[in-house]
This record gives structure tokens, sequence and C-alpha cells, in this order.
């Protein structure tokens, strides 16, 4: 019976160990995405990319990520800046769009060094960080975060700095609205991907067990975030991306 039921759940390339360790990691990045604002989706796809075939790694952290962003958002939800969201989802659809129909792959270590010298560029050099977005401008961030997202996978990195505390006014914020576009983003790229044929079947039961983990770790997340100081969330949420930024430097250049 045993045996029928992890039948039932594990998709055939992966064991039942590493099954039950993607649960616990999605859990735990959730938390850490719920407790600082980004980070989980990064770590997750990198832990993926070691035993989840190449061709369903991106797709299938997707949907995971639409299911624990989806769960943010709603927690969330009264933070959450509505015209940010609305004017990024437009951006979004052209950008999965032109994403999906590039027949070439782009080089994915040119990708990785663009996004990760303008995360530091726009976490730390002090007349980018100034700067805000006007609402209307998410438009061209969604489109370039959702096509860069067809390739590279986890791109909260590239969409942080506009949605940093300093220019939102506080960390909740910061949270929700990051959380929402992110689901809305994910969730463009699992259509896309379906529309193209990838078959999520087989991994649904999984990525089920994975998205209730991770939303038991974003209403743990939630709790540390509640408690930690508006001033200490924004030096760690500067320090976490700044590591996510030199992340992405080193897999570009030893790529």
């Amino acid at each position: 019976m045993l045996e029928a039921l992890s039948a039932a759940i594990v998709p055939a390339p992966l064991s039942d160990g590493v099954a039950m360790a993607l649960v616990a990691l999605s859990f735990a990045t959730s938390m850490l995405t719920a407790a600082l604002g980004l980070g989980g989706g990064i770590l997750m796809v990198a832990a993926m990319a070691s035993v989840v075939p190449p061709a369903a790694l991106i797709p299938v952290h997707g949907l995971v990520q639409l299911g624990s962003n989806s769960g943010r958002a709603v927690l969330f939800f009264r933070h959450v800046r509505r015209p940010i969201v609305l004017w990024f989802v437009l951006g979004a659809a052209v950008g999965v769009t032109a994403g999906a129909l590039v027949a070439v792959r782009l080089p994915r270590e040119a990708l990785l060094i663009l996004v990760g010298v303008f995360v530091l560029a726009t976490t730390w050099m002090p007349a980018l960080g100034r700067y805000r977005v006007p609402d209307r401008g998410f438009t061209v961030v969604g489109a370039a975060t959702a096509f860069l997202t067809m390739f590279a996978g986890a791109t909260g990195p590239f969409l942080a700095p506009f949605l940093a505390p300093e220019r939102l006014g506080d960390r909740y914020a910061t949270i929700g609205t990051f959380a929402a576009c992110m689901t809305m983003k994910h969730g463009l790229k699992v259509a896309a991907f379906a529309a193209v044929g990838f078959a999520y079947l087989p991994w649904l039961p999984l990525v089920a067990l994975m998205i209730a983990s991770g939303f038991l770790g974003t209403l743990a997340g939630r709790q540390v975030v509640a408690r930690l100081p508006e001033a200490r969330f924004r030096t760690a949420f500067k320090v976490l991306l700044t590591v996510l930024a030199l992340r992405l430097l080193y897999q570009g250049v030893t790529a």
C-alpha cells in the first residue's frame, strides 16, 4: 500500500527521500521569503536543479512558486499596492509571450551576470536607490522580469529593488506586493509552458504537498516578520539581496 501511495505521489525521476526533502525545503524557503521579503525562490530553484530533470526544472519550479506566492499574497493582501500589480501584469503577459516564442535559447550565463549587476547597482548606488519607478513603469519591469524567468527561473532579485521597503514605505507592503506580482508572473509562466506541451500531471501530487508545506512556512515566517523591527528588516533585505546578486554573478562567470 505504501509503495502504491509513493508511486502515486513521487514522480518517476525522483526517490521518496528526495521528494520528502523537497517538501521540507518548500517550508523553509517560504518561511524565509515571508520573513525577509525574498530569497526563497532562488534557493528553491538552486536545490531543485540538482535533482529535477532539466526539462522539468523551470516549469515545475514555476508551479510550486505559483502556489507559494499565492498563499503569501492572500496573507498580506491588505498591504498589496494594487496599481503596481496591475501594471506589472500587463508587462508580464508580453514578457512571457516573447520568452516562449524565442527559438534560440539565450546564453543563460549572460542573463545571470546582467541581473546580478543590476541588482547590486540598484541596491547600493544612492542615485539609483532614490529613483522611484512610477506605477506605469512597472509595465516595463513586468515585461523584463517575465522574459528573464522563462530562461533563468527565479528572477525575484530583479524585481525586489523596485519594491524595496524604502520605496513602498514598509515591510508589509514590500512582502505583499512582491508576492502578488510573483504570483501573476508564475501563473503566466505555468500557462505558457502548458501551452507548449509540458506535462504537469505526473508532478501535481508532489507539487501539491510542496505548496501545502510552503503555506505553513509562510505562516511561520509571518510571525517572524511581525516581531522584526522595521530597521532590521530593511538591513536584512539589503544584505540578502546582495548575497543573491553575488550568487548570480558567480553562476554566470563560472558557467
